[in-house]
């Protein structure tokens, strides 16, 4: 059994900044490819490839792991599978900041899924974030519209959904003790189970590949960047910061989907956009308070709260 390092707070804010920039940038490139490729196809060879990487950089890792250890890596890679296939659908009809924007509002979610299925207590500060997240979805959705911006409605639920999916993501990845004893193994498991799932799906057409030099170069960033490394850095990232507070630190990913999109592939930067990634920003602040991040890291991890 691998021995659980001594929380390390710093290291974990580096690793999941790490990984808030590096599945920011996704969304765009995401949204780029998805136009001539189809859904399933990229995302069988995305999480294929990222599962090859990390298991020739460490070929016996899947070696000798117990039942649990197989159980919380296919469950770890089912719910991520799912979110990660309904956003990839609905991003056709979202521009890519509103969809990151949209996923980020799990920062909120997640303590209250740990409040439902955990027991967790929630402060009423959390409850004011909440009611900021609702405003920021507001104003993505009713404003945007009064600009002349398209939102799709069942695109949003469908996002919506797959914020849900990653917060249970994150409280399962950061109580569950395989988990946090077997990082490496789980990480591989969790992407292993996403390239068969979204194979499955896409098999009956036959795989589609990238046509041009610059596609495989997406695919490249998308394979190794955010997922074989951003996941690796999620797992080990999440040994030294609890769940909540790990959310409201990849909760700045729409920062990076913003700062790429606009950069890039030329979206247009709105008021509502501003408004809305502030009612965002204020609401992470008011989920943990200055300085509980390094404290609750220092009380150790991996504890269910008590009901």
């Amino acid at each position: 059994m691998a021995v659980v390092a001594a929380p390390r707070p710093l290291l974990g804010v580096v690793l999941l900044l790490f990984v808030s920039a590096a599945w920011g940038s996704a969304f765009p490139l995401m949204k780029d490819l998805i136009v001539r490729m189809p859904v399933a196809d990229l995302l069988t060879e995305r999480y294929g490839i990222a599962t090859l990487v990390l298991v020739a950089l460490r070929p016996r890792c899947l070696r000798g792991l117990s039942e649990s250890t197989w159980l919380t890596g296919i469950l770890l890679g089912l719910l991520f599978g799912v979110g990660q296939t309904a956003q990839a659908v609905a991003l056709h009809d979202l521009p890519s900041p509103v969809s990151g924007f949209t996923v980020g509002s799990y920062v909120v979610i997640t303590p209250v899924l740990g409040l439902i299925l955990l027991g967790a207590k929630i402060s009423g500060r959390v409850w004011v974030a909440v009611a900021l997240a609702l405003a920021a979805m507001t104003a993505f959705t009713l404003l945007r519209e009064m600009e002349g911006g398209d939102i799709s409605l069942p695109a949003l639920v469908t996002t919506l959904l797959s914020a849900v999916l990653y917060s249970g993501h994150t409280l399962l990845l950061g109580n569950s003790a395989p988990a946090r004893q077997q990082a490496y193994a789980v990480t591989v498991i969790q992407l292993g189970t996403i390239a068969v799932m979204t194979g499955v799906l896409a098999a009956p057409d036959g795989l589609t590949l990238p046509a041009t030099a610059g596609d495989w170069a997406i695919l490249g960033h998308l394979s190794i960047v955010a997922c074989a490394l951003g996941f690796l850095a999620r797992s080990f990232g999440q040994l030294h910061v609890p769940p909540v507070p790990a959310a409201v630190i990849l909760s700045a990913q729409p920062l990076w989907v913003t700062a790429l999109a606009v950069a890039v592939y030329g979206e247009p930067l709105t008021w509502t956009l501003f408004l809305g990634g502030g009612l965002i920003a204020f609401a992470m602040l008011l989920v943990v308070l200055p300085g509980r991040l390094f404290r609750s890291a220092r009380r150790g991890r991996g504890r269910v709260p008590p009901r």
